[in-house]
This record gives C-alpha cells, structure tokens and sequence, in this order.
C-alpha cells in the first residue's frame, strides 16, 4: 500500500495550487461578505480552470474532466478544500460532483445528453433532494414524499430540506416512495425534477447560523406539490433509489473527508501563523504557550492520521469498490469531522475575538463545517454501523436499529 504521489501527480497538484493562489484566495474575503456578488467573478475564474486543463478532476475526459481515480482525486479534493471556493472554481463542488456521479453510472443516454453534459461543462446546476423535515435523517428508507404513477407520468408530493444548492439550481434529483408496500430498502426511487416544473416550489434559504447563503452556497426547503414529470426521468431502476444513494453517498464522502482535511490544513496554519505573530507580552509570542503548543502538537497528529485513513480507504475503493470499503468509508467519516471540529476550535481560540469574525475564513469554517458530523449520516450512526459490522465476526449479529 504506497500512498507516495508519483511525480505527474505532483505536477497536477502543484498546477492546481498555482491557480489556487491565483483566481481561488484572491475572491475569498468578498465571498464572506457576499457569495452573490463575487459570483461573476467566480464563474470568470471557472473559465481559465477550463483552460488550465485542471476541471472537474473526478469526471471521465468524455464529460470534459480530469478522468482521476480515486486516490489522485482525493489529493486534489484536500488541495481545494483549504478554500470554500476551491471546489467551486475547480467544477467538483457538491452536489452537483455527486449527481453527476449517479447520472454517469445510473442515467439513460437521453439523460445524459440532457442533464449530465451541461452539468459537467458548469453551464448549469443541480440540487439534491433527499432530507425531510418531518423525518428523521439518519433513517433514509422513512420518508414521506411520495411519487405516483398516473398513466405515463409520476405525480410527486412532499417536503424536503436542506436541499443543498436548492437556491437557483436547474435540476433537482429527488428521492420519493414509489413503492410503499416493498421492503424498506425497495421503496423509494430516484427522480430527476427541472425547477422549472409548476410544481416545484422552492420555499426558502434556510438560515445556518446566522447565514442563508446564495445560489450553491445555501441550503434550501423545497415542495413538490402535484409535481408531474415523465416516468422516464427516474434515474435507474424503480425503488432502487436507496441503493443508487448509497453509491453516491460512499465516494461522496471521501470527497468530504478529503475537503475537511484541506480546511484542517489551512486552520492549521492559520493557527501556527497567530502563534509565531501574536505577542502577549514584549518578545513573547503566544506559541510560547503550553497549551497553544499542545493543541498544534494535537492537531498535526490527528490530521495526519485522519489523513492515512482516508487514503486506505480511496486506495481500497478504487481496488475492489464501495461495498467492500463500507467499513472503511464509516470509520473516516465520523473520525475526520471529529478532527476538523476540533482543529478548527483550536484555530478559532489561538486568534481570540479575531477568530470570531469574518475576517479570516476560521468563522465560515465553523458556521458550515459543524454540520459535517450531521449530514451524510451522523457520527453515531457510522459508529454503531462500524460496530456492528465487526461484531458479525464475533457471532453477534444486529439490525440496523440494533436490536
């Protein structure tokens, strides 16, 4: 298991941080204050990524991506995640990287042709539609939204939230029971929704901590109400929507795991820079003291261990697949968003007030990270699923409630 990056990766990698320090950091403060207004500027930068051969790394070439694996693409996912505008600008943002995945691998040639190419080229967006505000999150085969068939049409209704770039987005990919009376794992499927159907309703922005975003970076509650699309927009097969999320949700989350670890890093040294510079008394900077030097210490410990974690799980996808790297996929989900918490808390209080305000990225960070040990499942959820799995091997075995 060699995780050494082999020189063309490290061209790639040094490519990429070229048009970081370029187009990428340039535009950060501005995005702070306002992602709307620096959008035109954004896109622009999305343009010369094009240009620069560096877009959409995790796409095949056929799409105009970079056509990466696994592993090399979970390199390049940290580099971009030490911005909140690095996978934006480098065509690999969610949700769209991951419904871009399930058109690849799940869409008709028709919609390919029709969502997927555009998708992939950035001319538009996509949301994904999945969370209920009246279910609970970690049990994804209970919902309510519903979709019925009426002759050659299914007929959708229901509430959905935290539809992450719900705002503006062109297309949404929606999961809706169309199979009530299957087994649980059976009874919702996936469907591909334009916003501008008459019954899509887009409801609100949802206020994260105090920040409601714009267009991509926000979080949305949608309704479909009578929404009618034709039959032939389900993505894959009929009631196989949990299975088809489960896909995505597994490379998804390394993707995750990869952007954290990017975020620890620029935290991190965002913390060792206040540290050397911070005086609290003439000639005695505030890396002088014990504890700042143990949260450094502490951090750079779990970030390169996380780190570890994750590449054997990209390098064990990439060589036998998703299902086998289930185990893998749970442990660094729960264990790198607990890292990042940290790390991050630890930046916010070497910089003391200025820690709290926009004026670094550290606040920005906390405000839209914290929800990482929420979404994609819950710590907890992974940590009883990890158990489980290895209790199997003792003779016990469990459902998915643990009972």
């Amino acid at each position: 298991m060699d995780f050494s990056t082999p020189p063309e990766l490290e061209d790639l990698l040094s490519r990429a941080q070229e048009l970081m320090e370029a187009e990428v950091y340039p535009l950060e403060a501005s995005a702070r204050q306002s992602f709307e207004e620096v959008l035109p500027a954004a896109n622009e930068a999305r343009e010369r990524c094009k240009a620069a051969g560096l877009w959409a790394p995790q796409m095949p070439t056929e799409y105009g991506g970079m056509g990466l694996d696994f592993l090399p693409h979970a390199h390049m996912s940290e580099l971009l995640g030490r911005s909140p505008l690095g996978h934006y600008i480098f065509g690999c943002q969610a949700p769209d990287a991951g419904n871009m995945e399930i058109l690849h691998k799940f869409g008709t040639d028709e919609q390919k042709e029709n969502w997927l190419r555009p998708l992939a080229a950035g001319k538009i967006r996509s949301c994904f539609s999945m969370t209920e505000p009246d279910r609970a999150g970690s049990n994804p085969t209970w919902m309510e939204t519903t979709a019925v068939r009426d002759g050659d049409d299914l007929v959708i209704n229901g509430r959905k939230w935290f539809t992450t770039g719900g705002h503006l987005a062109d297309f949404a990919i929606v999961m809706a029971v169309t199979n009530p009376d299957a087994a649980p794992h059976m009874r919702a499927s996936q469907i591909i929704v334009p916003t501008s159907n008459p019954g899509f309703h887009h409801i609100r922005r949802l206020s994260i901590m105090g920040d409601v975003g714009y267009g991509w970076q926000s979080h949305s509650e949608v309704a479909y109400e009578d929404c009618r699309v034709p039959a032939n927009n389900l993505l894959g097969q009929e009631g196989f929507g949990f299975l088809i999320a489960q896909e995505r949700l597994g490379p998804g989350r390394i993707h995750h795991c990869m952007r954290w670890l990017g975020i620890c890093e620029r935290s991190f040294d965002l913390m060792c820079e206040r540290a050397a510079r911070r005086m609290v008394a003439p000639n005695r900077p505030l890396g002088s003291q014990q504890a700042v030097q143990h949260w450094i210490a502490e951090s750079r410990a779990e970030i390169d261990s996380a780190r570890l974690m994750v590449y054997q799980a990209a390098w064990k996808i990439d060589r036998e697949g998703t299902r086998a790297a289930r185990n893998e996929i749970s442990a660094i989900k729960f264990m790198v968003a607990g890292v990042l918490q940290k790390v991050v808390d630890r930046a916010i209080q070497v910089h003391g007030g200025l820690g709290m305000t926009d004026d670094t990225p550290l606040a920005w960070f906390f405000r839209h990270e914290r929800a990482a040990r929420i979404y994609d499942g819950p710590d907890e959820v992974h940590k009883s699923a990890l158990a489980r799995s290895i209790l199997k091997k003792y003779g016990i075995e469990l459902g998915s409630q643990g009972s």
